[in-house]
C-alpha cells in the first residue's frame, strides 16, 4: 500500500471511530506512519483528505454494483442487482458504509463537487429515467424515487447488519420486493 493509501485507511478508521472533529490530523498521520508534512503532501487539508476520502469509496461502489450488471439484464434484473449488490457491499464493508452516511449527514457533503456528485449518481439516474420512460416503474419525480430507494437501501442494511448471516439474505429479497411494489403498478 503507497502512502496515500496508508493515510486513506487510516483516515477512515478514525473518522469512523472517532468523528471528523474527534480526529486531529496529526494522529491520522501517526496511525498511517508517515509524517504530519507527507499527510499535507498528500492531502493539502483535513477537508480535502475528508472529501478525497469520500470520492474514493463512492466510485468503489458504484464500480463493485455496475460490475455485476450483464447486457443480457432487463431494467427490473439491474435495478434489483444494484439494490442488491449494494446491500451485500454495505455488510463487507461497514466502515466504508458508516463513513459515506457520516459524510452524507455533515456539512462535508456541501464540499463534494457538484460535477462530481452528479458523476456519481448519473447511472443511477439513468436506470430510474429509463425504468420510467419503458414505463416499467411510476412516472414520479426521478429524485423522489432516487431518494426514497436509498432510503429504503438502508433502512434494510440496518435492520439486517446484525441478522445472523443466514438470515439476511431472505430480508434483502423481501426488501427488494417490497419496494419494486411501491414503485411499479399495480396490476
Amino acid at each position: 500500500m503507497d502512502k496515500r493509501e496508508q493515510i486513506l485507511a487510516s483516515a477512515l478508521r478514525l473518522f469512523v471511530e472517532f468523528g471528523f472533529h474527534g480526529t486531529p490530523t496529526s494522529k491520522i498521520a501517526k496511525e498511517a506512519g508517515v509524517s504530519n508534512g507527507t499527510l499535507f503532501h498528500y492531502f493539502a487539508t483535513k477537508e480535502e483528505l475528508i472529501r478525497e476520502l469520500y470520492i474514493s469509496i463512492k466510485n468503489e461502489l458504484n464500480q463493485f454494483l455496475f460490475s455485476k450488471i450483464t447486457p443480457q439484464d432487463g431494467i427490473e434484473a439491474v435495478i434489483k442487482k444494484v439494490f442488491i449488490y449494494f446491500i451485500y457491499w454495505a455488510l463487507e464493508n461497514r466502515e466504508k458504509n458508516h463513513y459515506i452516511q457520516q459524510v452524507l449527514f455533515s456539512p462535508h457533503i456541501f464540499q463534494i463537487p457538484e460535477s462530481v456528485a452528479m458523476e456519481q449518481s448519473q447511472k443511477h439516474i439513468q436506470l430510474i429515467e429509463e425504468a420510467k420512460a419503458t414505463k416499467v416503474i411510476k412516472d414520479l419525480p426521478t429524485n423522489l424515487i432516487y431518494t426514497l430507494t436509498n432510503s429504503h437501501l438502508m433502512g434494510i442494511y440496518n435492520y439486517v447488519v446484525n441478522l445472523p448471516t443466514d438470515e439476511q439474505k431472505p430480508i434483502i429479497e423481501s426488501g427488494f420486493d417490497m419496494l419494486w411494489d411501491m414503485l411499479t403498478e399495480q396490476k
